[in-house]
């Protein structure tokens, strides 16, 4: 993707407008590509379909045993470029158990990270994203979480990549008088963690996505673009607010995702959401 969020500002020589980068996170066509089974038959046409539609890089969001969708990295990256997409993110996760948080000794789940980042250093990734956590009771155990963030990150970062973390609603809400978002950016290192704001699951815990970048800014290197289904038709995201805010969050990239269709045709909405990104006067 473009060192800058959404379009470089370079153009070509005839003065062209520069194209937008707009990832598109996998998931969204779970129902087409969202195993094994379905990626070996129907990821050609549905990758083609997505860079048909405007969208210039993917997010994965199936990695299992060191294969994303079944298949091995090179793979994996060679059908997204076979598409005329990029290979820029993977939501991918290892959850502490309640032993660990307790003890605070996690070093069992680094050798599964290990591995994890090998695989998404070989697909050409650009980020690794947690894609959510179980919260704990406590801030101490929030802590422990905290702590393993940075070890991940730390590690990711040694292997050329950047680690994120990537919330629903639930992070909002508070664990002894905290808001477990805000004690999570407090206790990771900027060096090693990010936080790919999903603006949406913001929005739907009625906190403002604008108020966290200016509260933490430069935090939000990766944004998740949702809607309740295509992207600016609900009118229930502040999107303008939100891109006309880069400089201050610092976002250089971001992904679309979308849980549902309006009209049981996720390829449409997948076509609406890109249409609407592209056009949209506020994105610079």
């Amino acid at each position: 993707m473009a060192s800058v969020a959404l379009v470089s500002c370079s153009t070509t020589k005839e003065q062209e407008p520069a194209k937008k980068e707009i990832g598109i996170e996998l998931y969204s066509v779970r129902e087409l590509i969202g195993n094994p089974e379905l990626y070996a038959s129907n990821h050609e046409s549905t990758l083609q379909a997505i860079a048909s539609y405007g969208y210039t890089a993917v997010e994965a969001a199936n990695y299992n045993d060191g294969k994303l969708y079944g298949v091995e990295p090179e793979q994996f990256k060679a059908d997204v470029e076979a598409a005329g997409l990029k290979v820029l993110s993977s939501h991918v996760v290892e959850y502490l158990d309640d032993e660990e948080i307790a003890s605070g000794d996690f070093s069992a789940k680094m050798a599964w990270w290990e591995q994890a980042v090998a695989a998404h250093k070989a697909a050409g990734m650009k980020y690794m994203v947690a894609p959510g956590i179980n919260i704990p009771e406590t801030l101490e155990g929030l802590k422990v979480v905290c702590n393993y963030m940075n070890a991940i990150g730390k590690l990711v970062k040694e292997n050329g990549m950047s680690f994120g973390y990537h919330n629903h609603s639930h992070e909002f809400e508070e664990v002894e008088g905290v808001p477990a978002y805000d004690f999570m950016i407090q206790n990771t290192d900027p060096e090693y963690v990010f936080f790919q704001m999903d603006v949406y699951w913001a929005d739907n815990a009625r906190v403002s996505p604008v108020a966290y970048f200016k509260k933490y800014p430069g935090r939000f290197t990766c944004l998740h673009i949702k809607d309740v289904a295509e992207v600016g038709q609900s009118g229930k995201v502040g999107f303008d607010a939100i891109f006309n805010n880069f400089d201050i969050s610092g976002t250089k990239d971001i992904v679309v995702e979308m849980e549902g269709s309006s009209y049981g045709d996720i390829l449409r909405t997948c076509r609406e959401s890109a249409e609407y990104l592209i056009a949209a006067p506020f994105v610079k």
